[in-house]
């Protein structure tokens, strides 16, 4: 057992390394590359046009899917990791019950209340929060985290996906990049994002584990799908609870 506990420190100290790089990152240079991304602005590379592209196809895919609902009226989301809002606006629009919204970054929240309100919605319809994945509580119908993943490693994730399930009574959906020998040699998303600004470790999952790990929380996957475009690769998959 003493033998383990060095190695379980270093991961832990690895975590939170990893958690004090991406806020800062999205509270600085990241917000300001990612606001870009999600928005309509020409002011992109061709890299980052194409991976805006493949995220509001996986957007589109979440709210496909959610449309097929009867009604999201009665229904309670969580937006787990909100970005910009990209996910947590159009469900406002489609009338969702109530959503709750939360990301680590405070510059992504604040945008995204900016643009809510830039289209006039209405703070009753969602709230949004500081919070990083781990301060998540409450419960909620539908729980969503898209794109988040990619900031934690196997295990780790595969941690999330079982304290996200603790938070959902009916439905989870979650994406993130998936482990191909292509995506193994990327280590690090400055690779997808060539520049002088400092990024953060970008992480490429076994849906396996991911699978393994909701199942072990009662629930099972009902669909998914592989969205790719150049320089992005997302595997979207939706659990029911049993």
């Amino acid at each position: 057992m003493n033998d383990l506990q060095p190695q379980k420190k270093t991961i832990e100290i690895s975590q939170k390394d990893d958690k004090k790089e991406v806020t800062n990152y999205f509270n600085g240079t990241g917000f300001d590359r990612w606001n870009r991304i999600y928005s309509e602005s020409n002011d992109v590379n061709n890299v980052q046009r194409n991976i805006r592209i493949g995220h509001q196809k996986t957007v589109d895919d979440v709210l496909s899917w959610l449309n097929q609902d009867d009604s999201l009226e009665n229904i309670s989301f969580c937006d787990a990791g909100c970005g910009v809002g990209s996910l947590t606006i159009p469900l406002a629009q489609m009338g969702a019950g109530s959503i709750f919204a939360s990301d680590i970054s405070e510059a992504m929240v604040k945008e995204t209340i900016k643009r809510a309100k830039s289209i006039g919605i209405k703070n009753n319809k969602f709230e949004c929060k500081t919070l990083d994945l781990e301060s998540l509580s409450g419960s909620f119908h539908t729980v969503i985290c898209l794109d988040v993943f990619i900031h934690y490693p196997q295990d780790s994730a595969e941690d999330m996906v079982r304290h996200l399930c603790s938070l959902s009574t009916q439905r989870l959906i979650v994406s993130f990049a998936p482990f191909t020998p292509a995506l193994a040699l990327l280590k690090r998303i400055g690779q997808f994002f060539p520049g002088p600004s400092k990024t953060t470790r970008a992480y490429t999952l076994k849906e396996s584990g991911i699978i393994k790990a909701a199942e072990e929380s009662g629930f099972n996957v009902y669909r998914s799908k592989l969205n790719q475009a150049p320089f992005y690769f997302s595997k979207l998959i939706e659990f029911h609870r049993n």
